[in-house]
Parts: C-alpha cells; sequence; structure tokens
C-alpha cells in the first residue's frame, strides 16, 4: 500500500513539475495522463532501485558540497527516468536542458514530500504503534 501511495506522490509531482517548469514536457495529446503515471511508476521504481546505491557512492562529494550534489543525484535519477521511458516504453518525457531538469527535481522532491506528508507515507510502524496504544512504554505501563 506504501507503494502505491508513494507512486501517485511521485505522479502528482511530477504533474506539477510539468505544469510548472518550462523545459519539462509529456509528448501524446490524449494519452498524456497514461504517460505521466507510467513516468510516476518509473520514476519511484528507479528511486527504491538505483538512487540508495549513488547516494552511497556520492556521500564524500555530498560532505564536501554541504549536501547540494544530492539534487545533482536527484537530476540524474529524472534523466535515467526519461531515458526508460523514452526508450523502453516510448513514453514521450522530454527534457529540455539541465536547468530545466535540475529545477524539476527540486519541484518533484518538494511536491512528492508534502503529499506523502499528507498521506502519511513516511510513518514509522513504531509511530503508529505509539498512537494505537501499543509502543514500546505499552508493555511498562501494563504492568
Amino acid at each position: 500500500m506504501q507503494f502505491l501511495l508513494r507512486w501517485l506522490a511521485t505522479a502528482i509531482a511530477v504533474t506539477v513539475a510539468i505544469w510548472l517548469v518550462p523545459g519539462i514536457d509529456i509528448i501524446g495529446g490524449t494519452s498524456s495522463w497514461g504517460a505521466i503515471i507510467i513516468f510516476g511508476l518509473i520514476l519511484s521504481l528507479i528511486n527504491i532501485a538505483i538512487k540508495p546505491i549513488l547516494q552511497i557512492i556520492s556521500i564524500p562529494i555530498t560532505v564536501i558540497t554541504l549536501g547540494i550534489f544530492y539534487l545533482i543525484v536527484n537530476t540524474f535519477m529524472l534523466y535515467i527516468a526519461a531515458w526508460v521511458a523514452n526508450g523502453l516504453l516510448n513514453v514521450g518525457f522530454v527534457i529540455a536542458t539541465f536547468g530545466s531538469a535540475f529545477v524539476a527535481s527540486i519541484v518533484i522532491s518538494i511536491v512528492a514530500a508534502i503529499v506523502n506528508a499528507i498521506t502519511g507515507v513516511n510513518k514509522n510502524k513504531k509511530d503508529t504503534n505509539l498512537y494505537n496504544g501499543r509502543g514500546s512504554n505499552y508493555n511498562n505501563y501494563r504492568r
């Protein structure tokens, strides 16, 4: 269920980025919503599979740049997702310049974080158990 909510958040974030950022576009006319949903799925899967590996590899340069390089990693993930979407599935996601991809990755990150916070995807199981009365201190008070 969490993956479906993250997929929805990513699709909404991609839609906002397409709407706000010049140079990011979906080619497809009537099938553009389907293309956005497919691209959201591809971006979600790439963020799950490849992004953690690249974050670990890029830790030294991320520390040196005080975290700014993390935005470059997000931009690179957007380029990989566009390459997969256009090459394998012919979705038609167009990135005009690196600058537009950079701004789009910032927009996608912010909007996805907001949507994930609204849907409650980032809550830990421990946090929800505390709300249910079954947290880590529950057994201490039960005695």
